[in-house]
């Protein structure tokens, strides 16, 4: 995914003069093409993730669209002040980029297990979850980004994840993408990294893929939950504020509560150091 958000993010900056890259002293090997094709929009901050993000805000109230860089949870926990006072409540024009959701640094412990995020960036009120499943939902996702400049957040997982879509899908937030066919009164429903085991465990039924969403979002959800008799969620994340909740949430109170069944990333694998695949069987996600 990441190696697809860098080949869209330069393309878009072609024809987007605003677009600007700041990374927090890493992701050589990435961002080059964008940094050398763009050096007077290309920033490195250095290992100072607060510092970035204020420093993107203020260029964002001048005007630029900047997307921050970083891994895992650095870019979100760290700087979650920064993100909240500065990006989300002046409703700027700011991408916050994680790279390696979910577990996918694994090996490196807890420091980098992002299964938290989406708790935290949920409960903003301006912010918009952008979690593609593929490369192809990550250049959705870009492209819905830049044309809709908010603050916003953008999870991907590292490289090589496969593709579950021939062309580059329609997103919208809170719309459902439909990824697989199959019987539909029993569906699963995925974002982010998670399409991969959803898929996996269809045996049947369905597949969608929600990869914009937000708290206004929860508004278009009861109308696409009644569709169907029972939605699986999977995500690569905690159960707690996760993907499942805020879903659950959108018809909390009424009887299509009970349609909506999650999936999610036990807790055990906090304490535990393995490879993303061991994780998120470990986890619960996958089987």
């Amino acid at each position: 995914m990441r190696d697809a958000f860098i080949d869209e993010l330069t393309t878009l900056a072609e024809t987007h003069d605003n677009i600007a890259l700041i990374v927090g002293d890493l992701g050589f090997n990435v961002i080059e093409p964008f940094a050398e094709r763009f050096p007077d929009r290309f920033i490195n901050a250095g290992v100072a993730e607060q510092n970035m993000t204020g420093l993107a805000a203020g260029m964002a109230s001048e005007g630029y669209h900047v997307f921050t860089y970083s891994i895992a949870n650095f870019p979100t926990f760290r700087c979650a002040e920064q993100i909240r006072n500065d990006v989300d409540h002046h409703r700027l024009p700011v991408t916050v980029v994680a790279v390696g959701g979910g577990v996918s640094y694994g090996a490196l412990g807890y420091s980098h297990h992002a299964v938290q995020d989406y708790a935290l960036i949920r409960a903003m009120p301006n912010m918009i979850i952008a979690a593609p499943g593929d490369p192809l939902e990550t250049r959705a996702c870009l492209r819905w980004l830049v044309q809709n400049p908010g603050p916003s957040y953008l999870r991907l997982g590292k490289a090589g994840e496969p593709r579950f879509h021939d062309t580059v899908p329609n997103v919208t937030p809170g719309g459902w993408v439909q990824v697989r066919d199959g019987d539909d009164r029993s569906i699963l429903l995925s974002t982010g990294a998670a399409l991969g085991a959803a898929v996996a465990r269809a045996n049947g039924s369905a597949v969608w893929s929600l990869p914009l969403w937000s708290m206004a979002a929860k508004a278009d959800q009861p109308s696409q939950i009644a569709r169907h008799k029972r939605v699986t969620t999977l995500e690569d994340h905690l159960a707690d504020g996760g993907f499942g909740s805020w879903l659950a949430e959108s018809v909390a109170g009424t009887p299509a509560a009970a349609c909506v069944q999650p999936i999610a990333l036990s807790a055990e694998i906090c304490d535990l150091v393995a490879g993303q695949s061991t994780l998120n069987r470990i986890g619960g996600l996958t089987v």
